[in-house]
């Protein structure tokens, strides 16, 4: 197909043991799904519905990528998930279901301009300047069900320069995957490619250039990327 100007690449992350890479099509992430965060953030953990963000497809960055530090910004803070990428789309999807649309998983870092974040909620405006800037959503190797199966427990750590921040568990989730996906399927129509962070545990703070975040989750893998001086 032609364009009237050129078209931009393909968003994409790396897939564990394959040359062939995992195209992005919209990045959705959970807010507060984890008890303890909810608390450090000075909200109630209780089961209320879960609510959603989103990031732009380009700002995925890989394993051992680096992330400039972003503008209009003083408090970049870091946020390790369990992030879900689907293989199937659909709408209006079962929970008891829902396992059957996912691809695989991976770790994850949602990078968040917190002060931006605190003026939107003082103000009741979007979030999109604190949520949705480049770079944002560094995301390590997917790792297919196939060979990890289901991950609905294991550790789930963050390190800044070998200092560990956060640590938690799977099973600390307020709202599990397949809940995730159901709920998410009445608002959007999912479809393959989609990924989704599914929020994060307690611990998390400022990052500054020169750091290097490590997060990993047991039995899914790892991520390690270095947030640098903006470039």
């Amino acid at each position: 197909m032609d364009y009237v100007i050129p078209a931009w690449d393909l968003p994409s992350v790396a897939v564990a043991g394959e040359q062939r890479r995992f195209p992005v099509h919209r990045i959705y992430c959970v807010g507060r799904n984890y008890a303890e965060h909810a608390r450090e953030m000075g909200k109630d953990p209780s089961r209320e519905p879960p609510f959603f963000f989103m990031k732009p497809a380009d700002a995925v960055v890989d394993d051992g990528g680096l992330v400039p530090y972003p503008p209009a910004t003083t408090d970049l803070h870091h946020e390790v998930e369990l992030v879900v990428a689907l293989g199937r789309g659909g709408t209006d999807i079962a929970a008891e279901d829902a396992r059957a649309y996912i691809y695989g998983y991976a770790v994850g870092i949602d990078l968040t301009r917190r002060d931006l974040q605190q003026v939107a909620k003082d103000r009741s405006w979007p979030w999109d300047t604190a949520k949705g800037f480049d770079h944002g959503a560094p995301c390590g190797a997917i790792h297919p069900v196939a060979e990890i199966g289901h991950p609905t427990h294991g550790a789930i750590t963050l390190s800044a320069d070998d200092e560990l921040r956060q640590q938690g568990d799977l099973a600390d989730m307020i709202w599990s995957v397949p809940e995730i996906i159901a709920h998410l399927s009445r608002l959007f129509t999912l479809h393959p490619g989609d990924l989704i962070y599914t929020g994060t545990p307690a611990g998390v703070g400022s990052v500054t250039p020169v750091t290097r975040l490590h997060g990993e989750i047991e039995g899914v893998g790892s991520l390690s990327v270095t947030v640098v001086d903006g470039i």
